[in-house]
């Protein structure tokens, strides 16, 4: 470990937020020159506005920038091409953290080859989307079992049923939650608190406090089989890669509600709109799709029982500070000596 580490931060960020960068040691010499950087459209809008534009002189600042630090805050552009074209032209490069709670398919889309991943380390946001992701959960969960589609057709259309139709209740119902890691044990979490039991899945098999069953994959269709409602927070693998088929979808009981706020990859999303023709999915709530944007042409977009949201359910306005803050304690582990949590598998991607 040197003396004395750079920071760049390569994507948009707060003035302020970047003083808490450089307020972690003294050792620590931060480059940030927001001039070069896109300004943001929204709250955490890390690409920055498309229509912004370097100057031949400003770009030849910004990689030479990045070229002098170790550590990297966010990927240059935002973007696959632009961690590539660092990670071949600055061999000081140690250390980069991604805006992304999953930048696995970032990192598998920069091409790069294992030995040039090997010679730096990936660390992603996870966990920080944690909170405003369980909390769209438990929005799709309560849209499902409260008949919220229905309820906006009838309005659209001014109509006010003769016969009253009961709504489902939360409290005392099942959860599945696929991925029990930090934004699968949130969801449970407040899927607790508004009274529904809680099973679910995870990689390494080990019993949870508040969580009834726990399983891995294989045992995924099990566990469905009493299921009112289903989160899944997966993330796109090889080994996620449709795991919920028409069999998955067929294990779960007429009725279930199922809300996607991991990634589209992990579902079959001809298999989801066979499962909701046929009543085993009674409303669907989904953020990601296995194509994005949603084509035009999908069904998703118009089916009466789906709610496409545009992969926007992780932003809140305080996501740069929270990521901010992550970068800040993992940068005192960094100059401690420790090991960086949240690394991106870049065998599995994951």
């Amino acid at each position: 470990m040197t003396t004395e580490t750079t920071v760049a931060i390569a994507v948009p960020l707060e003035a302020e937020l970047v003083e808490r960068i450089r307020a972690v040691d003294p050792s620590v010499t931060v480059l940030y020159e927001p001039d070069l950087l896109p300004p943001e459209r929204f709250p955490a809008d890390h690409s920055g506005d498309p229509d912004f534009k370097r100057t031949p002189e400003q770009e030849e600042r910004y990689w030479d920038m990045l070229g002098k630090a170790q550590i990297l805050y966010g990927f240059p552009n935002e973007s696959p091409a632009g961690l590539a074209r660092i990670a071949r032209e600055n061999p000081r490069l140690q250390w980069i953290h991604a805006m992304a709670a999953g930048a696995g398919g970032a990192v598998k889309a920069s091409g790069l080859d294992a030995e040039t991943l090997n010679k730096f380390q990936v660390t992603t946001s996870a966990g920080v989307h944690a909170l405003p992701l369980a909390e769209f959960a438990a929005l799709g969960i309560l849209n499902g079992f409260k008949r919220s589609a229905e309820l906006a057709q009838d309005q659209a259309a001014k109509v006010w049923p003769e016969l009253r139709t009961p709504t489902r209740l939360v409290s005392g119902s099942t959860l599945v939650v696929t991925g029990l890691g930090e934004i699968g044990l949130e969801t449970a979490r407040i899927a607790r608190a508004l009274g529904m039991k809680v099973s679910g899945t995870k990689r390494n098999v080990e019993p949870i406090d508040g969580i009834e069953q726990v399983a891995g994959n294989d045992g995924l269709a099990g566990l469905l089989a009493s299921a009112d409602a289903v989160v899944n927070t997966l993330p796109g693998t090889p080994y996620t890669e449709k795991l919920f088929s028409r069999a998955v979808f067929s294990a779960m009981k007429p009725g279930t509600v199922f809300v996607n706020v991991g990634r589209g990859t992990v579902v079959d999303e001809e298999a989801l709109l066979e499962a909701l023709e046929n009543g085993q999915v009674s409303y669907a709530c989904l953020d990601v799709f296995a194509v994005e944007p949603l084509p035009q042409d999908s069904p998703l977009w118009s089916h009466p029982r789906v709610m496409v949201s545009p992969h926007t359910s992780a932003l809140s306005a305080a996501e740069n500070r929270l990521i901010a803050e992550r970068f800040c304690s993992n940068l005192r582990t960094f100059l401690d000596g420790g090991d960086l949590p949240h690394l991106v598998d870049t065998v599995h991607f994951y």
